[in-house]
């Protein structure tokens, strides 16, 4: 073998290179986003990556343990003056030497992800689980001998009625100093939560104590993780700040995860440390950001879903990966948060998990319903956390449906021919003139379209890098509009379309939308292979909406409400035009941004919101996707754009799509309207 397979991830671009080709050189040749200052001298640093082990599923390789050259003097020479981390590799020194999955993370990338997540605001009735009072506390006396912290539990009983108290070792340990310099007079942090039991001390300051207490809502998502940092005294978020799941090395989707965990023994406790250290760090991350010491953390809100709950936890997610999909446990969860690899904030501080919901729908989807409160409407509300595993509710006051469906990282901008992370550079916004057929775009960080004056002046640093997910649906979209693309998702020649953009590729066309290669840049195309990608991940969302809709028994909704980072950055109109969500009027489609964060916020911030959840989920019907007929025949007719055979009268109204065929033999597309008719 002459030559060996490389995956990058997590932008999804592979190729192979000759045997003994650095990894930095083969990112470059591969267009893949990986830094390097140095000229590939092992000084800078810049381009360290995490190469994987084992079987990989969903890549169809496995790695072997010298499938990079070994550890030289270099590397160890780095990582003694300036260190490290374990598994660690720098791209310019190690070499390929056998097929391989290296993951690039977001310290490491030229042009790095913006991850979009940001919380919404929300006026929150603020009754936390963690408390600060100030207490008189009385001094020790020999003839009625007691112990500091008994003498501390009468103040607040009869203080503020707060009772029973209990105390960890890190909280016993700074009593008695507080105590005495405090002139008996001390604040403590003291946490109880919705479900009860007796009280505990998680820190003690001398005197009174006017500093911030704060907590963390930890959005733990199987692409991006986001951390808003809230001050608990009125739920504002004083730091917010995201990085890649560093788990996209095993897996871009969670069945892959599960299949590293079964195929590769200590698979599962590799990605818990994997993704405790990620949390970790971006915790300090935040911390530092909003310049306080981390210690002030006091309590942390998880959501996630089932298989990342498992991973988070510790727990093997391998029952996950088979019917009839158990979980562990479904229940909420109160946990120390150092038990969990939380070791930068609180020694003492609390981890609270939101319940999972059912086998494939998890806590992530509980945080959706609290903050969105589909139980709560009168009319009827679908509303769709789009992500690589799209979290589906259905319901009004009367009932609630949910479901989980596999749409895959093609939103994300992963399996995309040109397509990357949201990062500065990659297109987010593309109209396309539906009689010239020429598109005008615009790029993360510059606020200007490309047939701007001074565009190019603008992004002359950011660069044209590729297209992200929001831009990658609209490109399709407006292909779709424009005729380039029939309703099938055949891409038209040069003849059939009437613009030289749409160029052959192979035995299919593609559409140019940039090319900067005169200069040294990307070439920008959409081709075949990516309308197949964003029809397979549309269809896959439209076909459990409407399973679910099945359920109820209604042909249409009377609300749509996009949830996620990526919902909140796509156009309602693109997606419609897509079938990516059922028809409905369009000022009836809203996003509510990251709802699953601003559930964990709300979770954080109210003590009664946790209890209020816990009750809803036992209400919810969970509708698996996995086992249900009807959801293969939805997903074959929701393939055509927008949809084979449901109407969408209220997107006729304001679009008119172009009749057309370019399948010159009537073949394929037509075919496949006809069987699922």
């Amino acid at each position: 073998m002459s030559e060996a397979l490389v995956i990058f991830t997590p932008s999804g671009k592979r190729g192979r290179v000759p045997l003994g080709t650095p990894v930095l050189t083969a990112a470059r040749q591969l267009g893949v986003d990986l830094d390097s200052v140095c000229g590939g001298r092992g000084i800078c640093s810049k381009c360290q990556v995490s190469p994987g082990l084992g079987e990989f599923a969903k890549h169809g390789v496995t790695v072997a343990p010298d499938a990079l050259s070994a550890w030289n003097a270099v590397e160890q020479r780095y990582k003694d003056k300036r260190g490290m981390l374990d598994g660690r590799r720098l791209g310019c020194q190690a070499r390929i030497m056998g097929d391989v999955v290296i993951d690039v993370p977001p310290e490491s990338q030229l042009h790095r992800q913006v991850v979009r997540k940001a919380a919404s605001a929300r006026r929150i009735a603020m009754d936390p689980a963690t408390r600060l009072f100030f207490v008189e506390v009385a001094q020790p006396d020999m003839h009625e001998p007691s112990g500091d912290l008994e003498r501390l539990a009468d103040a607040l009983r009869d203080q503020w009625q707060v009772d029973p108290l209990i105390a960890g070792p890190h909280a016993l340990r700074k009593l008695q100093p507080a105590l005495r310099k405090g002139n008996w007079g001390v604040s403590v942090a003291v946490y109880r939560d919705h479900t009860g039991g007796p009280w505990r001390l998680l820190d003690i300051w001398p005197g009174l104590y006017e500093g911030g207490l704060y907590g963390l809502a930890i959005d733990l998502g199987s692409t991006t993780i986001a951390a808003h940092l809230t001050d608990l005294t009125d739920g504002r978020v004083i730091a917010a700040g995201g990085i890649m799941n560093p788990q996209i090395r095993f897996g871009e989707d969670l069945m892959s995860r599960v299949s590293y965990a079964m195929m590769n023994p200590g698979g599962d406790t590799e990605m818990t440390a994997t993704v405790r250290q990620a949390l970790d760090a971006l915790t300090h991350s935040v911390s530092v950001e909003a310049g306080i010491d981390p210690s002030l953390i006091l309590e942390v809100v998880v959501v996630c879903n089932p298989v990342m709950h498992h991973l988070f936890l510790g727990i093997d997610p391998v029952e996950l990966g088979q019917a009839p999909f158990a979980l562990a446990t479904s229940s909420s969860l109160a946990l120390p948060a150092r038990d969990l690899g939380l070791t930068t904030i609180n020694p003492e501080a609390r981890l609270y998990t939101l319940p999972c919901i059912a086998g494939h729908v998890g806590a992530d989807a509980a945080a959706v319903a609290l903050s969105e409160a589909p139980h709560l409407s009168d009319d009827l509300v679908l509303v769709v956390d789009v992500g690589t595993n799209a979290e589906i509710l259905l319901g009004n006051c009367d009932r609630v449906l949910a479901c989980s469906s596999p749409t895959g990282p093609a939103f994300e901008g992963a399996q995309i021919s040109s397509g990357q992370r949201a990062a500065p550079g990659a297109i987010e916004r593309l109209e396309i003139d539906p009689e010239t057929k020429e598109p005008r775009f615009k790029v993360i960080g510059c606020d200007l379209w490309s047939d701007d004056p001074g565009f190019a002046e603008a992004t002359e640093k950011l660069g044209v890098t590729g297209i992200c997910g929001s831009g990658i649906i609209e490109a399709v979209a407006e292909m779709r509009m424009a005729g380039i693309v029939d309703g099938a998702g055949l891409i038209g020649g040069a003849e059939q379309t009437g613009t030289a953009r749409c160029i052959p590729e192979g035995r299919t066309h593609a559409y140019l939308i940039h090319d900067a290669t005169a200069q040294g840049g990307p070439r920008i195309t959409v081709t075949q292979g990516d309308i197949r990608a964003i029809q397979l991940a549309k269809s896959a969302l439209y076909a459990g909406a409407r399973l679910l809709m099945d359920e109820l028994g209604v042909d249409r909704v009377d609300r749509v409400v996009l949830a996620g980072a990526f919902g909140a950055h796509i156009s309602s109109k693109h997606a419609m035009v897509l079938g990516m969500i059922p028809d409905c009027h369009l000022d009836k489609v809203s996003s509510a941004g990251n709802a699953a964060g601003t559930g964990a916020r709300l979770a954080l911030c109210n003590i009664a919101a946790r209890a209020g959840i816990e009750r809803e989920v036992k209400r919810i019907h969970k509708v698996e996707t996995a086992i249900e007929p009807r959801f293969q025949e939805h997903f074959v007719n929701a393939s055509a754009m927008p949809h084979a055979i449901d109407p969408f009268p209220e997107l006729a109204k304001i679009v008119t799509l172009p009749q057309v065929s370019h399948n010159t033999g009537g073949g394929e597309g037509a075919g496949r309207r006809r069987r699922a008719r």
